[in-house]
């Protein structure tokens, strides 16, 4: 007869698998790193040597391609350790939203596209504050406004309509900020690591959800709820 495993030691195990994870991640990330720095002395011998389009082509997608792997690593390890909220009184939603709208828009204009304007936000009547950690807060709706713009690719309109109100309830007020996206699919890539896209939204997810609030895909439009002071 085998002997039982106790929770305790499943834990225990559980939490090694985890510290393990994350130096492997790291010890990774430090051979992308590597190989990064071999390619971008690579792509600057071959500028000064005037090669054939096709080589620095190739070059350029190389360094791209190790920049995106060593983003899904850094946020692989993100995901494996602890949260730190550092929460602030009185943090207000609908700034921090804003500034997103502001900071991709600019990046937007700066990269050439021929309207910057390319991301706008609908306002509550009343103040939507709180205690969060604006930080992180800032990061996760970063990640879900990018989200949605890349859902959005193909659609006939240019502009993402974020929107935010209130939700309010007998007992509780929550904050409510939806960003429509075009595509039809039913899938939660909040709760999903099949690629960065969902490694992203996966962590945006996980500090929502430590601030009390939740991420879904409702009615045609990546969700997000948290909780309100109820002044």
């Amino acid at each position: 007869m085998k002997p039982l495993i106790s929770e305790s030691h499943d834990d225990d195990a559980l939490r090694l698998l985890g510290r393990a994870s994350v130096q492997v991640v790291h010890d990774l990330k430090n051979q992308l790193n590597g190989l990064k720095l071999y390619a971008t002395f690579l792509k600057k011998r071959l500028e000064k040597s005037q090669p054939a389009s096709e080589e620095l082509t190739t070059i350029t997608k190389l360094i791209a391609g190790l920049d995106r792997m060593a983003t899904d690593v850094s946020l692989i390890t993100q995901l494996a350790r602890p949260l730190q909220l550092k929460k602030q009184p009185e943090t207000d939603l609908e700034k921090l939203v804003r500034e997103i709208a502001i900071g991709l828009n600019s990046d937007i204009a700066a990269n050439g596209t021929e309207s910057p304007a390319q991301i706008l936000v609908n306002g509550p009547e009343t103040r939507l504050a709180g205690e969060f950690d604006p930080l992180l807060l800032a990061d996760a709706f970063k990640w879900i406004s990018l989200s949605a713009m890349k859902l959005n690719a193909k659609a006939p309109a240019s502009s993402l309509q974020i929107r935010l109100k209130h939700d309010r309830g007998a007992s509780h007020t929550n904050g409510v900020i939806e960003w429509p996206v075009v595509d039809s699919s039913d899938h939660d890539p909040f709760h999903s690591l099949a690629g960065s896209n969902e490694l992203q939204l996966s962590l945006a997810a996980r500090i929502i959800e430590a601030h009390g609030g939740s991420a879904s895909r409702e009615n045609g439009a990546l969700c997000v709820r948290l909780p309100l002071d109820n002044a």
